[in-house]
């Protein structure tokens, strides 16, 4: 395990992705990605280490296994596989039989930038699946893995083997592993103020009042 020990778990896990979306930004990170959240209701929130994939088209060079056998295989428990297939949604890259051997692997979940299926499976296995959408058409002969474990791009955002993943019912963010203590600090910093000015309100002050106290709008800058 990198930096992401049992106890920096225990404080991601104390925030949501829109505490750590809003600290990169004030660090000036870009971590957030765009159109992808959970596949089912109850779908749990993940927090681990990326392993990636990164697919490409199918054509005459053949793929020696099928996508994301590799991922499973080189994952630890903990981690989270997350596969690059350029946002494309006509065609599936992840399925019951790959979310049987992550969950029996122990890895925590899998972020698509596409699609995946067998949505049913997923939810009884208690897999967390989340990904832009769902369609059943398979993988075959359509797309295959071009790499595993290499940098890739994810909705627009640089995603490194060992960059940290969470996800939850707001959205996915990814966090790079050099800075993980930077933004997990500021998250919590601005988490507790959220916290404050929450309480505030509860007790008897107006959202006018909580604005100008904590000067909201340039909470960011702070």
């Amino acid at each position: 395990m990198g930096n992401l020990t049992n106890a920096m778990r225990e404080r991601i896990d104390k925030l949501g992705t829109t505490n750590l979306s809003d600290a990169m930004d004030a660090l000036e990170i870009h971590g957030a990605s765009i159109g992808v959240h959970k596949m089912y209701e109850n779908c749990k929130k993940i927090i681990g280490e990326a392993v990636t994939v990164k697919l490409c088209a199918a054509g005459l060079t053949k793929s020696k296994s099928h996508l994301g056998i590799n991922a499973i295989e080189a994952a630890k428990e903990g981690d989270v596989i997350v596969v690059d297939n350029g946002g494309r949604e006509d065609v599936n890259c992840w399925g019951g039989i790959l979310s049987t051997g992550a969950k029996y692997k122990g890895i925590s979940g899998v972020v698509i930038d596409g699609c995946a299926r067998d949505l049913d499976e997923c939810q009884e296995l208690d897999f967390p699946v989340y990904a832009k959408s769902t369609i059943c058409i398979t993988a075959r002969g359509r797309i295959m893995e071009e790499a595993t474990n290499v940098m890739v791009s994810f909705s627009g955002v640089q995603v490194r083997p060992g960059d940290v993943v969470v996800g939850d019912i707001t959205g996915v963010v990814f966090i790079p592993q050099e800075r993980l203590e930077e933004v997990v600090e500021k998250a919590e910093a601005i988490y507790a103020k959220e916290v404050a000015m929450c309480n505030d309100i509860k007790s008897g002050m107006s959202s006018a009042e909580v604005d100008k106290k904590y000067n909201y709008e340039n909470m960011l800058k702070q």
